[in-house]
Protein backbone atom coordinates (compact mmCIF):
# COMPACT_ATOMS: atom_id res chain seq x y z
CA UNK A 1 0.00 0.00 0.00
CA UNK A 2 1.23 3.48 -0.87
CA UNK A 3 0.58 5.44 2.34
CA UNK A 4 1.34 8.83 0.79
CA UNK A 5 -1.13 8.12 -2.00
CA UNK A 6 -3.85 6.96 0.41
CA UNK A 7 -3.52 9.92 2.77
CA UNK A 8 -3.41 12.36 -0.15
CA UNK A 9 -7.04 11.46 -0.89
CA UNK A 10 -8.14 13.22 2.30
CA UNK A 11 -8.63 16.94 2.79
CA UNK A 12 -5.58 18.17 4.70
CA UNK A 13 -7.13 21.29 6.19
CA UNK A 14 -9.96 22.01 8.63
CA UNK A 15 -13.60 22.29 7.59
CA UNK A 16 -16.34 23.60 9.88
CA UNK A 17 -14.53 22.60 13.10
CA UNK A 18 -16.53 20.16 15.22
CA UNK A 19 -16.06 16.84 17.02
CA UNK A 20 -18.87 15.06 15.15
CA UNK A 21 -16.52 12.77 13.21
CA UNK A 22 -14.48 11.97 16.32
CA UNK A 23 -17.60 11.04 18.30
CA UNK A 24 -18.61 8.76 15.42
CA UNK A 25 -15.25 6.98 15.35
CA UNK A 26 -14.97 6.63 19.14
CA UNK A 27 -18.47 5.13 19.35
CA UNK A 28 -17.69 2.72 16.50
CA UNK A 29 -14.42 1.63 18.13
CA UNK A 30 -15.71 1.18 21.69
CA UNK A 31 -14.29 4.42 23.07
CA UNK A 32 -10.54 3.70 23.14
CA UNK A 33 -9.95 7.33 24.22
CA UNK A 34 -11.26 6.46 27.68
CA UNK A 35 -8.29 4.13 28.25
CA UNK A 36 -5.68 6.87 27.83
CA UNK A 37 -3.92 9.11 30.35
CA UNK A 38 -3.31 12.16 28.26
CA UNK A 39 -1.15 15.24 28.69
CA UNK A 40 -2.90 17.55 26.25
CA UNK A 41 -1.03 20.53 24.83
CA UNK A 42 -2.43 23.58 23.07
CA UNK A 43 -0.81 26.88 22.14
CA UNK A 44 -0.13 29.22 19.26
CA UNK A 45 3.56 28.35 19.55
CA UNK A 46 5.70 26.07 21.72
CA UNK A 47 3.44 23.04 21.87
CA UNK A 48 5.68 20.95 19.64
CA UNK A 49 8.76 21.54 21.79
CA UNK A 50 6.80 20.81 24.97
CA UNK A 51 5.43 17.62 23.43
CA UNK A 52 8.95 16.44 22.60
CA UNK A 53 10.30 17.38 26.04
CA UNK A 54 7.50 15.73 28.04
CA UNK A 55 7.43 12.56 25.96
CA UNK A 56 11.20 12.26 26.34
CA UNK A 57 10.97 12.72 30.11
CA UNK A 58 8.29 10.04 30.46
CA UNK A 59 9.99 7.65 28.02
CA UNK A 60 13.36 7.90 29.77
CA UNK A 61 11.56 7.44 33.11
CA UNK A 62 10.50 3.98 31.92
CA UNK A 63 6.89 4.64 30.92
CA UNK A 64 5.40 3.48 27.64
CA UNK A 65 4.69 6.90 26.16
CA UNK A 66 2.60 7.68 23.12
CA UNK A 67 3.32 10.89 21.22
CA UNK A 68 1.03 12.55 18.69
CA UNK A 69 2.26 15.60 16.75
CA UNK A 70 1.72 17.47 13.51
CA UNK A 71 2.75 18.34 10.91
CA UNK A 72 5.30 15.76 9.89
CA UNK A 73 8.54 16.82 8.24
CA UNK A 74 9.41 13.83 6.05
CA UNK A 75 6.76 11.11 6.41
CA UNK A 76 3.36 10.63 8.03
CA UNK A 77 4.81 8.04 10.43
CA UNK A 78 6.42 10.88 12.41
CA UNK A 79 3.01 11.98 13.68
CA UNK A 80 2.42 8.84 15.78
CA UNK A 81 5.16 7.36 17.97
CA UNK A 82 5.65 5.27 21.11
CA UNK A 83 8.83 5.78 23.11
CA UNK A 84 10.11 7.96 20.25
CA UNK A 85 9.73 5.10 17.73
CA UNK A 86 7.46 5.99 14.83
CA UNK A 87 4.52 3.82 13.86
CA UNK A 88 5.59 1.42 11.10
CA UNK A 89 4.16 1.29 7.57
CA UNK A 90 2.68 -2.15 8.35
CA UNK A 91 0.94 -0.85 11.48
CA UNK A 92 -0.40 2.10 9.50
CA UNK A 93 -1.71 -0.26 6.80
CA UNK A 94 -3.47 -2.46 9.37
CA UNK A 95 -5.22 0.57 10.83
CA UNK A 96 -6.25 1.72 7.35
CA UNK A 97 -7.70 -1.70 6.52
CA UNK A 98 -9.73 -1.60 9.74
CA UNK A 99 -10.85 2.03 9.59
CA UNK A 100 -11.43 2.57 5.87
CA UNK A 101 -14.88 0.88 5.82
CA UNK A 102 -15.95 3.19 8.66
CA UNK A 103 -14.57 6.17 6.75
CA UNK A 104 -16.54 5.16 3.66
CA UNK A 105 -19.73 4.67 5.70
CA UNK A 106 -19.40 8.12 7.26
CA UNK A 107 -18.63 9.80 3.94
CA UNK A 108 -21.61 8.11 2.30
CA UNK A 109 -24.07 9.14 5.01
CA UNK A 110 -22.90 12.69 5.74
CA UNK A 111 -22.53 15.88 3.76
CA UNK A 112 -18.99 16.54 4.99
CA UNK A 113 -16.14 14.07 4.52
CA UNK A 114 -13.63 12.74 7.04
CA UNK A 115 -10.49 14.91 6.96
CA UNK A 116 -6.91 13.71 7.16
CA UNK A 117 -6.43 15.02 10.69
CA UNK A 118 -9.63 13.37 11.92
CA UNK A 119 -8.50 10.05 10.49
CA UNK A 120 -4.97 10.28 11.88
CA UNK A 121 -6.14 11.41 15.31
CA UNK A 122 -8.41 8.36 15.39
CA UNK A 123 -5.52 6.15 14.32
CA UNK A 124 -3.31 7.55 17.07
CA UNK A 125 -5.91 7.06 19.81
CA UNK A 126 -6.64 3.50 18.71
CA UNK A 127 -2.94 2.66 18.36
CA UNK A 128 -2.00 4.06 21.78
CA UNK A 129 -4.90 2.29 23.50
CA UNK A 130 -4.10 -1.08 21.96
CA UNK A 131 -0.41 -0.72 22.75
CA UNK A 132 -1.44 0.01 26.37
CA UNK A 133 0.51 3.21 26.71
CA UNK A 134 1.06 4.41 30.28
CA UNK A 135 0.82 8.03 29.11
CA UNK A 136 0.08 9.87 25.90
CA UNK A 137 1.47 13.31 25.13
CA UNK A 138 -0.85 14.83 22.55
CA UNK A 139 -0.46 18.10 20.69
CA UNK A 140 -3.57 19.84 19.38
CA UNK A 141 -3.65 20.47 15.67
CA UNK A 142 -5.47 23.78 15.68
CA UNK A 143 -7.10 25.69 18.55
CA UNK A 144 -8.50 23.41 21.22
CA UNK A 145 -12.27 23.44 21.75
CA UNK A 146 -13.18 21.83 18.41
CA UNK A 147 -9.80 20.29 17.66
CA UNK A 148 -9.99 16.55 16.88
CA UNK A 149 -7.70 15.74 19.79
CA UNK A 150 -10.20 17.28 22.23
CA UNK A 151 -12.14 14.03 22.17
CA UNK A 152 -9.72 12.86 24.89
CA UNK A 153 -10.10 13.66 28.58
CA UNK A 154 -6.72 15.18 29.37
CA UNK A 155 -5.46 14.56 32.88
CA UNK A 156 -3.18 17.58 32.47
CA UNK A 157 -3.93 20.41 30.05
CA UNK A 158 -1.09 22.69 28.97
CA UNK A 159 -1.74 26.02 27.27
CA UNK A 160 1.66 27.12 26.07
CA UNK A 161 0.86 30.49 24.52
CA UNK A 162 -1.98 32.47 22.97
CA UNK A 163 -1.37 34.64 19.93
CA UNK A 164 -2.66 35.46 16.47
CA UNK A 165 -2.81 32.52 14.06
CA UNK A 166 -5.57 30.70 12.13
CA UNK A 167 -7.90 33.67 12.72
CA UNK A 168 -10.21 32.43 9.96
CA UNK A 169 -11.11 29.47 12.19
CA UNK A 170 -10.33 30.57 15.76
CA UNK A 171 -11.48 34.19 15.79
CA UNK A 172 -10.06 37.61 15.07
CA UNK A 173 -9.39 38.68 18.66
CA UNK A 174 -7.13 37.24 21.35
CA UNK A 175 -10.22 36.78 23.54
CA UNK A 176 -11.83 34.53 20.93
CA UNK A 177 -8.59 32.60 20.40
CA UNK A 178 -8.14 32.19 24.18
CA UNK A 179 -11.65 30.74 24.47
CA UNK A 180 -10.72 28.16 21.84
CA UNK A 181 -7.48 27.21 23.60
CA UNK A 182 -9.29 27.03 26.95
CA UNK A 183 -11.54 24.39 25.41
CA UNK A 184 -9.04 21.66 26.30
CA UNK A 185 -9.46 22.34 30.06
CA UNK A 186 -11.29 19.37 31.57
CA UNK A 187 -13.40 18.72 34.66
CA UNK A 188 -11.35 18.22 37.85
CA UNK A 189 -8.05 17.98 36.02
CA UNK A 190 -4.93 20.16 36.16
CA UNK A 191 -4.00 23.01 33.85
CA UNK A 192 -0.60 24.65 33.30
CA UNK A 193 -0.61 28.15 31.88
CA UNK A 194 1.92 30.93 31.40
CA UNK A 195 0.27 34.20 32.37
CA UNK A 196 -0.18 36.77 29.58
CA UNK A 197 -2.37 39.85 29.28
CA UNK A 198 -4.86 40.15 32.14
CA UNK A 199 -7.93 39.68 29.93
CA UNK A 200 -6.49 36.37 28.67
CA UNK A 201 -5.59 35.26 32.21
CA UNK A 202 -9.19 35.86 33.32
CA UNK A 203 -10.54 33.60 30.56
CA UNK A 204 -8.28 30.73 31.63
CA UNK A 205 -8.95 31.33 35.34
CA UNK A 206 -12.73 31.47 34.80
CA UNK A 207 -12.73 28.25 32.76
CA UNK A 208 -10.69 26.40 35.39
CA UNK A 209 -12.99 27.61 38.16
CA UNK A 210 -16.11 26.52 36.28
CA UNK A 211 -14.64 23.07 35.69
CA UNK A 212 -13.18 22.67 39.19
CA UNK A 213 -9.82 22.35 37.48
CA UNK A 214 -6.60 23.12 39.37
CA UNK A 215 -4.74 25.97 37.67
CA UNK A 216 -0.95 26.05 37.89
CA UNK A 217 0.42 29.38 36.63
CA UNK A 218 4.03 29.44 35.50
CA UNK A 219 5.85 32.34 37.12
CA UNK A 220 8.59 33.34 34.68
CA UNK A 221 9.94 35.78 37.27
CA UNK A 222 11.28 32.74 39.12
CA UNK A 223 13.52 31.87 36.17
CA UNK A 224 17.05 32.96 37.03
CA UNK A 225 20.74 32.26 36.43
CA UNK A 226 20.18 32.11 32.68
CA UNK A 227 23.23 31.22 30.59
CA UNK A 228 22.85 30.81 26.82
CA UNK A 229 25.77 29.25 24.98
CA UNK A 230 26.18 27.80 21.49
CA UNK A 231 25.24 24.21 22.39
CA UNK A 232 23.48 24.45 25.75
CA UNK A 233 21.18 26.77 27.68
CA UNK A 234 21.24 26.72 31.48
CA UNK A 235 18.74 28.17 33.94
CA UNK A 236 17.28 27.72 37.41
CA UNK A 237 13.61 27.66 38.34
CA UNK A 238 12.46 27.32 41.93
CA UNK A 239 13.97 24.16 43.39
CA UNK A 240 15.33 23.09 40.02
CA UNK A 241 18.84 24.51 39.83
CA UNK A 242 21.16 24.52 36.82
CA UNK A 243 18.76 22.84 34.40
CA UNK A 244 20.28 22.31 30.94
CA UNK A 245 18.48 22.16 27.60
CA UNK A 246 19.91 21.82 24.10
CA UNK A 247 16.97 23.30 22.16
CA UNK A 248 17.91 26.77 20.99
CA UNK A 249 16.28 30.08 21.84
CA UNK A 250 15.23 31.83 25.01
CA UNK A 251 11.63 30.73 24.42
CA UNK A 252 12.73 27.13 25.01
CA UNK A 253 13.40 28.06 28.64
CA UNK A 254 9.69 28.81 29.05
CA UNK A 255 8.79 25.50 27.38
CA UNK A 256 11.14 23.63 29.71
CA UNK A 257 9.70 25.41 32.76
CA UNK A 258 6.22 24.26 31.71
CA UNK A 259 7.58 20.70 31.66
CA UNK A 260 9.06 21.14 35.14
CA UNK A 261 5.61 22.20 36.36
CA UNK A 262 4.07 19.18 34.63
CA UNK A 263 6.55 16.83 36.28
CA UNK A 264 5.73 18.38 39.67
CA UNK A 265 2.02 17.65 39.12
CA UNK A 266 2.76 14.05 38.09
CA UNK A 267 4.94 13.55 41.16
CA UNK A 268 2.13 14.86 43.37
CA UNK A 269 0.03 12.01 41.93
CA UNK A 270 2.68 9.47 43.01
CA UNK A 271 4.12 9.02 39.53
CA UNK A 272 7.83 8.32 39.86
CA UNK A 273 10.15 10.55 37.83
CA UNK A 274 13.72 10.72 39.09
CA UNK A 275 15.35 14.15 39.01
CA UNK A 276 18.49 12.97 37.23
CA UNK A 277 16.47 11.24 34.50
CA UNK A 278 14.30 14.32 34.01
CA UNK A 279 17.41 16.46 33.62
CA UNK A 280 18.99 14.05 31.16
CA UNK A 281 15.77 13.94 29.12
CA UNK A 282 15.59 17.74 28.87
CA UNK A 283 19.21 17.97 27.81
CA UNK A 284 19.00 15.27 25.13
CA UNK A 285 15.63 16.00 23.54
CA UNK A 286 15.60 16.38 19.75
CA UNK A 287 13.12 18.58 17.89
CA UNK A 288 13.78 18.76 14.18
CA UNK A 289 12.83 21.79 12.16
CA UNK A 290 13.17 24.25 15.05
CA UNK A 291 16.29 26.34 14.56
CA UNK A 292 17.94 23.16 13.29
CA UNK A 293 21.29 23.35 11.52
CA UNK A 294 20.66 21.19 8.46
CA UNK A 295 23.91 22.02 6.65
CA UNK A 296 27.30 23.06 8.02
CA UNK A 297 29.04 24.24 4.85
CA UNK A 298 27.51 26.60 4.01
CA UNK A 299 25.72 27.01 7.33
CA UNK A 300 21.99 26.64 6.74
CA UNK A 301 19.49 26.73 9.60
CA UNK A 302 15.87 25.63 9.23
CA UNK A 303 13.07 27.06 11.36
CA UNK A 304 9.39 26.50 10.69
CA UNK A 305 8.25 29.80 12.26
CA UNK A 306 5.05 30.73 10.41
CA UNK A 307 3.12 33.30 12.45
CA UNK A 308 3.85 36.64 14.10
CA UNK A 309 4.80 35.38 17.59
CA UNK A 310 7.02 32.64 16.15
CA UNK A 311 8.76 35.08 13.80
CA UNK A 312 9.40 37.39 16.74
CA UNK A 313 11.00 34.51 18.68
CA UNK A 314 13.01 33.53 15.61
CA UNK A 315 14.43 37.04 15.32
CA UNK A 316 15.40 36.99 18.99
CA UNK A 317 17.11 33.63 18.53
CA UNK A 318 19.02 34.85 15.48
CA UNK A 319 20.28 37.77 17.57
CA UNK A 320 21.32 35.38 20.35
CA UNK A 321 23.44 33.11 18.19
CA UNK A 322 24.25 34.95 14.96
CA UNK A 323 24.02 38.65 15.71
CA UNK A 324 27.17 39.63 13.82
CA UNK A 325 26.93 37.15 10.97
CA UNK A 326 26.13 38.06 7.38
CA UNK A 327 22.68 36.60 6.78
CA UNK A 328 20.43 35.27 4.01
CA UNK A 329 16.73 34.58 4.64
CA UNK A 330 14.90 32.20 2.31
CA UNK A 331 11.18 32.66 2.88
CA UNK A 332 8.08 30.62 1.97
CA UNK A 333 4.66 31.40 3.46
CA UNK A 334 1.30 29.59 3.28
CA UNK A 335 -1.41 31.71 1.71
CA UNK A 336 -3.55 31.28 4.86
CA UNK A 337 -1.05 33.28 6.92
CA UNK A 338 -0.89 37.05 7.46
CA UNK A 339 2.12 37.27 5.18
CA UNK A 340 2.17 41.05 5.06
CA UNK A 341 2.74 41.33 8.82
CA UNK A 342 5.32 38.53 8.70
CA UNK A 343 7.20 40.40 5.98
CA UNK A 344 7.15 43.64 7.98
CA UNK A 345 8.73 41.77 10.90
CA UNK A 346 11.38 39.93 8.93
CA UNK A 347 12.43 42.86 6.78
CA UNK A 348 13.72 44.56 9.91
CA UNK A 349 16.60 42.08 9.76
CA UNK A 350 19.87 43.08 8.13
CA UNK A 351 19.92 40.34 5.52
CA UNK A 352 19.56 39.33 1.90
CA UNK A 353 16.02 38.10 1.24
CA UNK A 354 15.07 35.36 -1.22
CA UNK A 355 11.35 34.71 -1.73
CA UNK A 356 10.16 31.32 -3.01
CA UNK A 357 6.95 29.45 -3.82
CA UNK A 358 7.71 26.89 -1.09
CA UNK A 359 7.44 23.35 -2.34
CA UNK A 360 5.40 24.63 -5.30
CA UNK A 361 2.27 22.63 -4.39
CA UNK A 362 -0.02 25.65 -4.72
CA UNK A 363 -0.65 26.40 -1.04
CA UNK A 364 2.02 29.09 -0.83
CA UNK A 365 1.93 32.80 -1.53
CA UNK A 366 3.53 33.33 -4.97
CA UNK A 367 7.12 34.53 -4.74
CA UNK A 368 6.22 37.47 -6.98
CA UNK A 369 3.63 38.64 -4.44
CA UNK A 370 6.10 38.43 -1.56
CA UNK A 371 8.73 40.23 -3.63
CA UNK A 372 6.39 43.06 -4.62
CA UNK A 373 5.23 43.64 -1.03
CA UNK A 374 8.81 43.54 0.26
CA UNK A 375 9.86 46.04 -2.41
CA UNK A 376 7.33 48.53 -1.06
CA UNK A 377 8.40 47.97 2.55
CA UNK A 378 12.20 47.92 2.11
CA UNK A 379 13.28 48.61 -1.45
CA UNK A 380 16.82 49.41 -0.30
CA UNK A 381 17.46 45.79 0.68
CA UNK A 382 18.72 43.02 -1.59
CA UNK A 383 15.60 41.11 -2.64
CA UNK A 384 15.35 38.08 -4.94
CA UNK A 385 12.55 35.78 -6.17
CA UNK A 386 13.63 32.24 -7.00
CA UNK A 387 12.46 28.64 -6.77
CA UNK A 388 13.62 26.84 -3.64
CA UNK A 389 16.11 24.84 -5.70
CA UNK A 390 17.53 28.01 -7.23
CA UNK A 391 17.65 29.75 -3.84
CA UNK A 392 19.69 26.98 -2.25
CA UNK A 393 21.99 26.84 -5.27
CA UNK A 394 22.62 30.61 -5.06
CA UNK A 395 23.42 30.30 -1.37
CA UNK A 396 25.95 27.55 -2.03
CA UNK A 397 27.60 29.38 -4.92
CA UNK A 398 27.41 33.03 -3.90
CA UNK A 399 26.77 33.28 -0.17
CA UNK A 400 28.71 30.38 1.32
CA UNK A 401 30.28 32.64 3.94
CA UNK A 402 26.80 33.76 5.13
CA UNK A 403 24.46 32.08 7.62
CA UNK A 404 21.28 31.15 5.75
CA UNK A 405 17.89 30.76 7.42
CA UNK A 406 15.11 28.84 5.67
CA UNK A 407 11.90 30.00 7.35
CA UNK A 408 8.13 30.35 7.04
CA UNK A 409 6.78 26.78 6.83
CA UNK A 410 7.47 23.25 8.04
CA UNK A 411 6.09 21.93 4.75
CA UNK A 412 9.26 22.74 2.80
CA UNK A 413 11.52 20.78 5.18
CA UNK A 414 11.59 17.56 3.14
CA UNK A 415 12.25 19.40 -0.11
CA UNK A 416 15.07 21.46 1.39
CA UNK A 417 16.72 18.38 2.91
CA UNK A 418 16.56 16.50 -0.37
CA UNK A 419 17.96 19.43 -2.33
CA UNK A 420 20.89 19.75 0.07
CA UNK A 421 21.52 16.01 -0.12
CA UNK A 422 21.28 16.04 -3.93
CA UNK A 423 18.24 13.72 -3.98
CA UNK A 424 15.79 15.95 -5.86
CA UNK A 425 15.62 15.65 -9.62
CA UNK A 426 12.74 18.11 -10.04
CA UNK A 427 12.79 21.89 -10.08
Amino acid sequence: MNLEEYFSCFYAGTKNPSLEVMHYFMEELGHPEKDLKVIHIAGTNGKGSITEMMSNILTQSGYRTGKFMSPHLICYNERIAINNQNITDEEFENLIIELNPKVETYNRTHDSKVTLFELQTTMAILYFARKQCDFVVMETGLGGLFDCTNIVNGMISIIASIGYDHMNLLGNTLEEIAMQKAGIIKEKGDTIFVKQEEFINKIIEKTCKEKKNQLHCVDLKKVEEISIQENVTKFSYGKNRNVEINLKGEKQIQNAVICLECVAILKSQNIVIADDIMRKALKTVIHKGRFETICENPKIIFDGAHNEPAISHLKDTIQLYHKNAKKVLILSIFDTKDYHKILVQLLEEDAIFIFTDGNEEGRFVPKETLYDIAKKIANQKTLKKLSMKEALQVVKEKYNDYVTFVVGSFYVYEMVKKELEGKNDTN
